[in-house]
């Protein structure tokens, strides 16, 4: 009992175009193709640029240095780290060893006033001949060391003296012979 409106279409329609399950959804939206168009430069950001490739061998030169540094640094500070852990739990011995070697330290000052190198050379010479007396493999390890340094600089400077004075003679005696050759033609 109920009238129902009943919609017919007729043959001579032509169908429309079919529509997708996505296009009919009232929840979704439709992709969008978007395109990245990049933004012009400003003046701030071409001079930013600028100053980053002028800065940019300094920089580099920088990080060069730190990488050289940075390994001897760190050495230094685990160096002083063991240095206070040493003296904060020395053996009982340290302290009297320690007072001696400074006492002929202070001993060396007194003895070498007059000169500069009397002050420099008699303090260290003294404390080392103290502190040698109670570490003696550790003062042969560095005369050993020292000894190969001093070695390989005496070394060094008689190959630049001997550079030095054999290369100008033979330049003297060149010019020299050159000088007489050519006075002596011009006599004749």
């Amino acid at each position: 009992m109920l009238s129902a409106s009943v919609l017919a279409r007729s043959r001579d329609d032509k169908p429309s175009t079919a529509l997708s399950v996505d296009e009919l959804s009232l929840y979704t939206t439709p992709q969008e193709r978007f395109r990245y168009v990049e933004p012009e430069k400003g003046q701030v950001e071409e001079r930013v640029t600028t100053l980053r490739k002028l800065a940019e061998p300094y920089t580099t030169l920088c990080q060069g240095v730190y990488g050289a540094v940075k390994p001897r640094l760190d050495s230094t500070v685990q160096f002083g780290q063991n240095s206070y852990a040493y003296v904060k739990n020395p053996p009982p011995e340290f302290y009297p060893r320690a007072c001696v070697i400074g006492f002929a330290g202070i001993i060396g000052l007194f003895l070498g006033r007059g000169s500069r190198l009397k002050r420099l050379i008699y303090p260290s010479g003294l404390m080392a001949v103290a502190a040698s007396l109670y570490y003696p493999q550790e003062a042969v390890t560095i005369v050993k060391g020292t000894g190969d340094t001093v070695y390989d600089w005496a070394l060094q400077a008689y190959v630049a003296v001997e550079k030095l004075f054999k290369d100008k003679p033979r330049v003297h005696q060149k010019d020299s012979q050159a000088e007489k050759n050519s006075g002596g033609e011009t006599k004749a």
